[in-house]
């Protein structure tokens, strides 16, 4: 295992012609000058790997999710920008209204469906772009500490797009940052395993196949198990059900939470922040 160090920024070539939401990422390079020597300082992360990143090109970064610090863990230790999605409800606070978005946070509806298609077009253009998209399959922290089925948005978007998929298991954020703290542990230990890319070239004339997706998905988490070592658990992290069967047609989202019924609280969605501007990655 080697211990991350410095990443160096890949530059993205001026050609590159697509579309990102107002404001997404605009602090993106910044921060990352920042935090990366910051995270180095208080954490210890053993990278394995990083290698199957690719220099340039798109890719979504698919990575078990435990705790709610990863998603500052994997933008940390990565050699190239990273735009990922971020539950709507961050909007709502004022303190990450504007911070999480201006990071690379595509906030996304968690009601799912239809609510959710502003954040997955703002997702396809980061790939079409040459980008790297990172999202969380199971659509939630797992709660139970298991690795529970993903969703099926990742492996849509990535043979809509023809991005491979990377798998990524996080090991030891759980100890750094527990369910319901607010801060962080510091001085802990983790690891970072990057799985070797699962390329969909070969399923792009299947576009729309539902059933490809969930065959996709499936063996992408397969290799997250293998990387990350948690428990399998067949059921969505979401939901107290039994998982459907795997004959029957399967509803895709954009692996977030669905919150079916609830009161109506007016608040902010993905579509109040999503307008087009020109895209600037970082890498």
């Amino acid at each position: 295992m080697q211990e991350a160090g410095p990443a160096t920024v890949v530059p993205v070539e001026a050609t590159v012609e697509a579309t990102l939401p107002k404001n997404i990422g605009i602090l993106q390079p910044a921060a990352l000058a920042v935090v990366r020597p910051i995270f180095k300082f208080l954490w210890s992360f053993d990278v394995e790997g990083i290698e199957n990143i690719p220099d340039e090109g798109s890719a979504v970064v698919c990575a078990n999710h435990l705790s709610a610090i990863d998603s500052f863990v994997l933008p940390a230790v990565l050699p190239r920008g990273l735009t990922y999605v971020g539950k709507a409800e961050y909007l709502d606070d004022w303190k990450t209204a504007k911070l999480f978005p201006a990071l690379g946070m595509i906030p996304i509806d968690r009601r799912g469906g239809d609510h959710a298609q502003v954040a997955l077009a703002a997702a396809r253009n980061v790939l079409e772009g040459g980008g790297l998209f990172g999202i969380y399959p199971e659509g939630t922290r797992s709660r139970s500490g298991k690795l529970h089925r993903g969703h099926t948005g990742a492996a849509r978007l990535a043979v809509e797009t023809g991005s491979p998929i990377i798998p990524v298991g996080l090991i030891g954020t759980l100890g750094i940052q527990p369910p319901d703290q607010s801060m962080p542990n510091f001085f802990r230990r983790a690891t970072v395993k990057i799985g070797e890319p699962v390329d969909v070239e070969r399923y792009r004339d299947r576009i729309g196949d539902r059933t490809l997706y969930r065959e996709l998905i499936d063996e992408v988490m397969f290799e997250i198990q293998a990387l990350c070592g948690q428990e399998y658990d067949d059921s969505y992290a979401t939901s107290k059900k039994q998982p459907p069967r795997a004959d029957a047609p399967e509803k895709i989202n954009v692996d977030v939470e669905v919150v079916e019924e609830g009161p109506t609280i007016p608040r902010k969605s993905s579509s109040d922040i999503l307008k087009p501007r020109p895209l600037a990655l970082v890498g």
